[in-house]
């Protein structure tokens, strides 16, 4: 029987306690075995669920520890591309949350980094494990819309609290480095296809982007995105081909914001619905991620994919310009 890896995770987020701690726990060939935190009282919550977690009071401490395999690492944005170096040169595999990198050019960094080590590095971007979205690209790749036209995709949610590290420029902040992530790397992922020429309209409140309307130019078909932190919750991606529309709900926080189903409309107005009830995607990338590192089997989302949606990212920025706090009294207005 194969020996199971042994996780670390770097930071005790509230996240990696309400999400990804339990997915390691829980997953198939992983053992949640050490949290580094500097307050031990943010322990607790992990050892509710893991009583023989060791606790260190640092970082590298952790990364020293020879029975560690692998770290999640959950920590501010504008550090994770830092601490995945210091993980792999630890030689430690690496999970570390998205987004992993603030500029395209540092996840080229990174790729050089886990080559030279020999160890797996990749971003925490649960939805590509998640069976709904691995259906959506079996969808289109049978052409069940026919010829795919035009995507439109949409995640927004309200964050006003300017204590919190999204809304903070010096820590990586705003909602298209948050969000747009998943607006953008889903569409990349079901329809393998990059962007030409992106042009954006942007917010911005206290140095960070807070509502984005994004348009581009795919080689087939065309995109439309909104992306905010200002606005009421919601999410749903589009695909509108010639002979139907596939609708994905829920497609980016299954069991969160809902139940995880898609619907595709085709001609006589005939809809398939299915649905992906209590599917854990944060678990199934865990499991993914160890048995890439067991088995050496191509990961779903390597440093690779992770650059694309990051470069889309860096082009969205580039289109609208420097930052400017534009505070409209409502954001779809201007």
């Amino acid at each position: 029987m194969t020996d199971p890896i042994r996780w670390g995770i770097l930071g005790a987020a509230d996240f990696a306690q309400r999400h990804m701690g339990p997915a390691i726990h829980q997953a198939e060939g992983a053992v949640l075995a050490a949290l580094a935190t500097s307050a031990p009282a943010k322990a607790r919550p992990f050892q509710a669920f893991q009583p023989d977690l060791a606790v260190f009071d640092d970082y590298d401490a952790l990364l020293a520890d020879p029975s560690i395999d692998a770290v999640y690492v959950p920590l501010p944005n504008h550090l994770h591309v830092e601490w995945t170096k210091k993980a792999l040169a630890a030689g430690k595999h690496v999970l570390t949350e998205k987004p992993i990198a603030l500029k395209a050019a540092e996840i080229d960094e990174l790729i050089a980094a886990r080559d030279a080590s020999g160890r797996m590095a990749a971003e925490a971007f649960m939805i590509l494990h998640h069976p709904q979205w691995q259906r959506v690209r079996h969808l289109l790749d049978d052409k069940a819309v026919g010829r795919l036209m035009h995507v439109d995709a949409k995640f927004s949610f309200d964050n006003p609290d300017m204590a919190n590290i999204r809304n903070k420029p010096d820590t990586g902040g705003g909602g298209l480095r948050d969000i747009g992530v998943y607006t953008f790397g889903s569409v990349r992922y079901a329809t393998h296809s990059e962007p030409l020429a992106v042009k954006a309209r942007v917010h911005w409140e206290n140095g960070v982007d807070v509502y984005a309307h994004v348009t581009a130019e795919f080689p087939d078909f065309g995109y439309d995105a909104m992306v905010s932190t200002r606005m009421f919750p919601r999410q749903e991606v589009t695909f509108h081909g010639n002979r139907g529309v596939l609708k994905v709900e829920v497609p980016f926080n299954a069991n969160v914001f809902g139940e995880a189903r898609l619907s595709l409309e085709t001609e006589g107005k005939r809809v398939l619905t299915e649905r992906f009830p209590g599917v854990n995607h944060y678990k199934l990338q865990v499991e993914n991620f160890c048995t890439s590192i067991r088995e050496g089997v191509a990961y779903p989302c390597p440093l690779e994919f992770s650059r694309g949606t990051q470069r889309m990212i860096d082009m969205v920025f580039d289109a609208a310009g420097p930052a400017r706090d534009t505070r409209p009294s409502d954001p779809t207005e201007s």
